[in-house]
């Protein structure tokens, strides 16, 4: 199929109000009065009530400026970013333990720019989280640290339960979606390390779909991460940030009969779970809440 019109209509089913309510009102004001960044905001999120609703939420740590240029993020790029927050840690932490939430996504810039890329940042992150809110369980969602496992096990040894990284999209479209520094076979490489030096520790990716991929692909993508030892995968729609003449075109909507089949097929891989549908997102409620339960039975 080719390109979508950059002012064609979204479909039926991708149309929904945006999140509102006392309970939103309250949990935004819990995170911004520190400062912070919550994914669920930045992204204009339709689960947010659902996510905040029940128990969840999703924070961005390092800043709101990648190094990075993928052309599917709306995050802003700079060569230099300002340097973390060195109080990130403990605002984050005492947020948190405000919001009272059961279960939190902590996901990143990349910072391409730090003699560590931040991996020492992110560790303080997670460590003052887990002694501040010792009940909640904690999910990072990393970036790929270039390849250097070394980085990566700095943040392995912080103690987060579960570790996600994104493939993001097939492999033939990964130069044509990701920022030349990422990598198909460089992300599996990091998530095949994240199983072999925690094998315990339940792993996560996720595939953004409507970038033109056929299902040849996607099945092989799928095939792909469970050979790293992938145990949770998501599958959502990909949508082009509003007013971006530099991001990707949508080249389908994908259908939501089409996500459950896909879905189906992943599941017949050997993925623990599969969450798939068109608003589904690298942080979704109903992932999240398998995973409690799985850490719970697992413990």
């Amino acid at each position: 199929m080719g390109p979508v019109a950059e002012r064609q209509k979204l479909p039926p089913w991708l149309k929904v109000k945006l999140p509102t309510g006392p309970n939103v009102a309250r949990l935004k004001e819990a995170s911004r009065s520190r400062g912070l960044s919550t994914v669920c905001e930045e992204a204009r999120c339709p689960n947010l009530a659902e996510c905040w609703g029940g128990g969840t939420a999703t924070f961005m740590v390092m800043g709101d400026t990648c190094t990075r240029g993928c052309r599917f993020c709306s995050v802003a790029t700079a060569a230099r970013p300002s340097l973390p927050d060195q109080q990130e840690p403990t605002k984050l932490a005492l947020t948190l333990k405000e919001m009272a939430v059961e279960y939190a996504v902590l996901t990143t810039v990349c910072r391409d720019d730090m003699p560590d890329q931040g991996a020492s940042h992110l560790a303080a992150c997670i460590r003052e989280v887990k002694k501040t809110c010792p009940g909640m369980k904690l999910e990072m969602l990393l970036q790929d640290f270039r390849g250097d496992t070394k980085l990566l096990e700095t943040v392995l040894e912080a103690g987060a339960d579960v570790i996600a990284h994104n493939v993001e999209c097939v492999e033939r479209l990964t130069d044509k979606v990701r920022d030349a520094k990422a990598g198909y076979r460089q992300s599996l490489d990091i998530l095949a390390h994240v199983k072999k030096y925690l094998p315990k520790t339940p792993t996560k990716s996720s595939i953004m779909l409507g970038l033109g991929e056929t299902e040849g692909e996607l099945v092989q993508s799928f095939k792909d991460l469970r050979s790293v030892g992938v145990d949770i995968l998501t599958l959502g729609q990909y949508l082009r940030p509003t007013g971006s003449r530099h991001h990707l075109m949508v080249e389908q909507f994908v259908h939501p009969d089409d996500f459950n089949r896909y879905g189906e097929i992943a599941k017949q891989h050997g993925f623990k779970y599969v969450a798939s549908g068109p608003f589904v997102r690298s942080s979704y409620r109903a992932a999240e809440l398998f995973i409690k339960g799985y850490l719970a039975h697992a413990s």
